[in-house]
């Protein structure tokens, strides 16, 4: 689809590089010829991404632990970057999120998923977008958004809250920060299976179909359509694009309701057997990174 040089010698950040959504964006700008730089909280994750990487597409891979909640560790990161080289491209991606009814939430539970998602995409951005205007650089930022900016979504609200705060973010920061060069873009996937979110948003594993049912075309995403995407959006090809978000679900939010409506269903005991699963998920994340 693309020229083999397409991204050659642009250097791009991927938050939340190591596995998932940002894995695949981040391997796919590899292949094309870009210089990468990944971050996230589990460095064996980021080591063994950067290794795959490197030994496929033959290209530089950076590697940082980071928690983006840390507005401080966020702009020290940026700017060590920057001091051997301004960054060409910037993807959002990383992000948190679970189910629950919202009368359940706990106020800590909250704040977990909106400071990485409203907070930390926020100070990322900040950070990275001062310093190419500093110096007089363009670049392109993605963020990866829900297609609830748009419907809202039951059982998800403070995702659903934080997205919709960044699909804000994407609009307003167009409109100001264009005439420095500076395009920003956001894409919203429908359901794409990962192993780190479908832990939380489908614990045990689920019904798929109950999902699959409310997207027109039938089916999941397959990661080629996302990686495809973010690529045409990194590249130079459309710099008149800017201050979108695009739905990439099937037609899925057209249907309305929310990704998570059909989960009406579930009796207190089902979610209550979810909570077990989801914190189970949470442990074994904790423990990989101890």
């Amino acid at each position: 689809m693309f020229t083999k040089d397409l991204l050659k010698n642009k250097r791009i950040l991927i938050t939340g590089g190591g596995t998932g959504l940002g894995k695949e964006m981040a391997s796919h700008f590899a292949e094309y010829g870009a210089d990468i730089y990944i971050c996230g909280r589990r460095d064996n994750v980021l080591q063994d991404t950067a290794e795959e990487i490197k030994e496929k597409f033959k290209v530089n891979v950076h590697t940082q632990t980071l928690d983006i909640r840390a507005s401080k560790d966020v702009d020290d990161y940026v700017q060590n970057i920057f001091d051997e080289g301004p960054l060409d491209g910037l993807v959002n991606n990383a992000a948190g999120n679970f189910i629950s009814p919202t009368k359940d939430l706990s106020h800590k539970g909250f704040d977990a998923i909106a400071n990485i998602v409203f907070h930390g995409t926020f100070y990322m951005t900040h950070s990275v977008g001062k310093r190419w205007i500093e110096q007089g650089v363009k670049g392109s930022i993605i963020n990866i958004l829900t297609t609830w900016i748009w419907t809202g979504s039951p059982y998800v609200v403070p995702s659903a809250m934080s997205k919709s705060g960044i699909h804000a973010m994407t609009q307003s920061l167009a409109a100001e920060w264009g005439k420095y060069g500076i395009k920003i873009n956001g894409i919203a996937p429908g359901p794409f299976p990962t192993k780190g979110a479908w832990d939380r948003l489908m614990p045990g594993g689920g019904d798929q179909k109950s999902y699959t049912s409310t997207v027109p075309l039938g089916r999941v995403g397959e990661m080629s359509e996302l990686q495809n995407l973010a690529t045409f959006l990194m590249s130079d090809g459309c710099d008149y694009l800017t201050g979108q978000t695009i739905g990439l679900d099937g037609g899925q939010y057209l249907t309305g309701g929310g990704t998570f409506s059909q989960l009406d269903a579930l009796s207190d005991d089902d979610w209550n057997n979810m909570r077990e699963l989801i914190r189970s998920a949470n442990n074994k994340d904790k423990a990989d990174r101890s």
